[in-house]
């Protein structure tokens, strides 16, 4: 079994230290050479500046593939619009395209009074200026927001069809979730490639919380496996192995590429990467 390509998603710093740990994150992975990396929007579009700086920063001096998130939520289309021209401008031409969660106190998501109505609408603009790759997300397990997941499915599928090229999905602990999520989608004719997301658990206290905001479900198993590692004080070896054997799994059944969700903290993503044969290949480009 081969190696897997990969792609790792950092989030734009809100300081000068972060911006320091996203550095050493780029630079400890840019070696594995990835085919894309991405930056994260906040909720409510709260980094939307701090995400196009670092973007267009990474873009420039790390000779990475950087993929912008941009979200409807908080600004008009022309707002939104005018983002994504600055990122082609800057050479940026790959964009996951996202709704967005709603702002921090909001229950729910509110369309800005000319912006995008929803995820749909905002691809169909990106794909009709013709200067985009479009990513999207997926949910191989209920949104929260869902109907069903068959519901969750055919959204997923009105995506694809409005311009988007691949899915990348929310994170999940079990290898025969995505499989079945897979199987679905391709029943219900969707064709591009969708790409599984891994979460690696750095924090269990955090992870719990990130699963239940978006309806990943925690498995019986890990949950104890995890409570008796934090009490042993195992809990990063438990991750390194479970993130590895997910993979592995993952990989047995077909998957040829990997989505990291670094949360830049790269040293786990990067032990990880390392078990699969992901190994170092290039240097970080550096630019005067």
């Amino acid at each position: 079994m081969s190696a897997p390509s990969v792609s790792f998603e950092f989030f734009p710093p809100k300081s000068l230290e972060a911006s320091f740990r996203l550095w050493d994150t780029v630079q400890s992975l840019a070696p594995l050479s990835p085919r894309f990396v991405s930056v994260t929007y906040g909720a409510g579009g709260t980094t939307r500046e701090l995400t196009r700086d670092a973007v267009t920063t990474l873009h420039k001096s790390s000779g990475l593939n950087v993929a912008a998130h941009l979200t409807c939520v908080g600004a008009s289309r022309e707002e939104t619009l005018s983002v994504a021209q600055d990122f082609a401008k800057a050479g940026v031409r790959d964009i996951v395209a996202l709704r967005g969660d709603p702002p921090k106190g909001a229950a729910n998501f509110e369309p800005h009074p000319t912006g995008f109505a929803d995820s749909c609408e905002l691809i169909s603009a990106l794909a009709d200026t013709g200067k985009f790759n479009i990513r999207v997300g997926a949910y191989p397990e209920k949104h929260p927001e869902a109907a069903s997941q068959e519901a969750n499915i055919e959204w997923l599928k009105r995506k694809i069809d409005a311009g988007a090229s691949e899915a990348i999905t929310q994170f999940f602990f079990e290898a025969d979730t995505f499989f079945r999520f897979r199987d679905a989608c391709a029943k219900a004719g969707i064709n591009a490639p969708i790409i599984p997301g891994i979460l690696p658990i750095e924090i269990w206290a955090g992870t719990r919380r990130f699963a239940k905001a978006c309806g990943a479900i925690i498995p019986t198993w890990l949950s104890d496996a995890f409570d008796k590692a934090v009490r042993d004080d195992r809990e990063e070896l438990l991750a390194t192995a479970i993130a590895t054997e997910l993979c592995s799994d993952l990989m047995e059944g077909g998957v040829e590429h990997l989505h990291f969700y670094t949360l830049n903290r790269p040293e786990l993503t990067r032990d990880i990467c390392h078990a699969l044969g992901v190994t170092p290949k290039t240097e970080l480009r550096h630019v005067a």
